[in-house]
């Protein structure tokens, strides 16, 4: 895990730099430094549309009292898509579009579902679970102590 993050984070500004070189020899060094800022304010933008959107649909799905697990992960990765949007360069303002995308996104929960398994993490194997015959139901009378009525 701590290998593939050096490697993320060696790997991606070798990208950009690499990106920005190139594109700065085809049209030249002050239109790619307006298409970065364009890319940021464009971003941040459309961050924000999205942002709504999703806490729309959050506020609807409590108010019918679902719990709204897919939305909060796609708030996830409207967060990190702003990050990615907000960082100068070609490479992560092309990832950072690419997770304003719903169906992109959608399917990026998936997989990270599919491969992980649970959000949650499973408990330890050695933690005793309570077997269903253990179960014991205990009856009994209750009464409010507001209520001057008692059985």
């Amino acid at each position: 895990m701590l290998q593939s993050l050096f490697l993320i984070f060696l790997a991606v500004p070798l990208i950009e730099i690499y990106l920005l070189i190139e594109v700065g020899s085809v049209i030249g060094a002050p239109l790619t430094v307006f298409l970065v800022v364009f890319t940021a304010v464009l971003g941040a933008f459309l961050i924000r549309l999205q942002g709504i959107t999703t806490m729309s649909r959050v506020r609807s799905m409590l108010m019918k009292g679902e719990i709204p697990a897919i939305e909060v992960m796609e708030g996830l990765i409207l967060l990190i898509s702003g990050a990615l949007l907000l960082t100068p360069g070609f490479f992560t303002d092309t990832l950072g579009f690419l997770c304003l995308i719903r169906p992109f996104r959608l399917l990026a929960i998936r997989w990270f579902l599919s491969n992980r398994g649970s959000v949650f993490p499973t408990p330890p194997s050695h933690i005793r679970r309570p077997d269903k015959s253990s179960d014991h139901t205990i009856e009994g009378e209750y009464w409010r102590h507001d209520d001057d009525k008692r059985p």
